[in-house]
């Protein structure tokens, strides 16, 4: 088997307009990066597909979907918020990134391939059940959650995302749920954006405990990074014992990029990458889908990815 590969020239369709972080540019850098080192020959192209609205609806209000929809029919420049900018092909990109992710999961429940790794946009960990934050249109990780008990039957379901910006969305649609463990570290809310993902959020209701925060300091790097994995993170690694892991991925923890105070080097995305490996590998025969969250300095982004691929790729088999 090998490692799958999400990546399309139609997720630079969506246009974010002059100035935005998050760019068509992002995209066509890492498939620059991936192709010249030689990494997108060695993966398996994935295909792009749309999600079934209606499947989304199980995650999304009726109501913002329909606003989506229209905002994007009437041309508006954003939905919800000025962060979120949007363009007459928004939806149905948004459809496709969250709908290409689905593809990849079935993909590896299916055993054409080992693990996988989507390069799409929008982004999704910041959108909530009834509006967008964040850059994000649709909360893809949550969605995959759902499609993974609906059309696989899974039931323990790990997620850990290390974008710098802490995953509200994906953490507020799933914090009843006490078999979908969700884990983040991220940058301190009292610092950085959207101001959630205190340690104390731990879930709600049935779902107490199955809410890891990990909240990082302005300035942190790789020890502080390393430390707060061996005392937080690795226990539950361990004791979750999951059926699949989803990893959102966003490179913007790295020391160079724009839009927050942390201080991670490339490499710090390559122990993360291998600690999920072996967590996959020890519960779950290695089954592991990641997809592409933030990450904005153009060079930094191109070469995390890079890394994040190759790790994939030596464990895929």
């Amino acid at each position: 088997m090998a490692t799958g590969l999400v990546m399309d020239d139609v997720f630079q369709q969506h246009k974010t307009g002059p100035g935005h972080p998050e760019r068509p540019e992002r995209l066509a850098r890492i498939q620059e990066v991936l192709t010249s080192r030689g990494l997108v020959d060695r993966c398996m192209a994935l295909e792009t597909r749309g999600a079934d609205p209606a499947f989304v609806r199980r995650t999304h209000t009726d109501a913002y979907m329909e606003r989506l929809v229209r905002a994007c029919e009437s041309g508006e420049p954003f939905i919800d918020t000025p962060d979120s900018m949007i363009c007459r092909e928004s939806y149905e990109i948004a459809l496709l990134s969250t709908g290409s992710l689905l593809g990849s999961v079935d993909a590896v429940m299916e055993g054409r391939v080992s693990n996988a790794f989507c390069a799409v946009r929008p982004p999704g960990h910041h959108a909530e059940r009834d509006r967008s934050m964040g850059f994000c249109m649709f909360a893809n990780v949550a969605i995959a959650v759902d499609w993974l008990r609906e059309k696989h039957g899974v039931g323990r379901v790990l997620i850990l995302d290390w974008d710098v910006h802490h995953g509200n969305g994906t953490q507020h649609i799933l914090e009843e749920d006490p078999e979908a463990m969700f884990i983040s570290i991220h940058g301190h809310p009292e610092f950085v954006y959207p101001g959630t993902g205190f340690a104390e959020e731990r879930g709600k209701g049935h779902g107490v405990g199955a809410t890891l925060n990990v909240p990082m300091a302005p300035g942190s790097g790789d020890t502080a990074y390393r430390a707060a994995f061996d005392e937080h993170v690795r226990r539950v690694l361990d004791e979750f014992k999951a059926e699949f892991v989803l990893v959102s991925a966003g490179f913007d923890a790295h020391r160079l990029d724009p839009l927050a105070p942390l201080n991670l080097a490339t490499e710090s995305f390559g122990w993360m990458t291998e600690l999920m490996l072996d967590a996959a590998g020890e519960h779950c025969n290695g089954r592991m889908v990641s997809v592409l969250e933030g990450g904005y300095d153009l060079g930094a982004l191109g070469d995390s990815v890079a890394l994040h691929v190759e790790l994939l790729l030596s464990r895929a088999s």
